[in-house]
């Protein structure tokens, strides 16, 4: 019969996966599938000859040669900077009011809701560097008022 639910198959975790030097399965690091390692071999001392006749092959017109050139020569860019407006942030009030810049401008369709969400991210890191350093402020005036006393 099947094994019970809470039995563990031999040299796996609780979770289901291979545990640490398990040696009844799994790749090692940095290993290739052997037909990755089959087409590597075959391309061996060919990759001149093969860019050479791409890129015949897209002068020509073969928009396909061409499509593999471009990208290779300048691949799509996976970032861009972001333009818009966003008030300075020295407190928590102000990072509130720049988060809602931010919401303003995905509305109004300034910047996408990607975008706006790496920069969301970005106030938040950046909030919390304020709040550390509020505090650290507070901190120092209290010892300060202490030491006086």
């Amino acid at each position: 019969m099947g094994k019970m639910k809470d039995e563990l198959a031999p040299g796996r975790k609780p979770d289901g996966k291979f545990a640490p030097g398990n040696a009844l399965g799994g790749k090692s690091k940095g290993s290739r599938h052997r037909v990755t390692k089959a087409i590597e071999e075959l391309l061996e001392g060919e990759h001149e000859g093969l860019t050479r006749k791409a890129i015949e092959k897209a002068l020509e017109g073969d928009m396909a040669a061409l499509r593999l050139c471009l990208e290779r020569l300048a691949p799509p860019r996976k970032d861009a900077p972001v333009a818009f407006d966003l008030p300075p942030i020295r407190s928590i009030e102000d990072a509130q009011a720049a988060s809602s810049a931010v919401l303003a401008a995905v509305s109004a369709g300034e910047i996408t809701p990607d975008e706006g969400t790496r920069v969301m991210g970005l106030l938040l890191s950046h909030k919390a560097i304020v709040e550390t350093c509020d505090l650290e402020r507070r901190i120092v005036e209290l010892e300060a008022k202490n030491g006086e006393s």
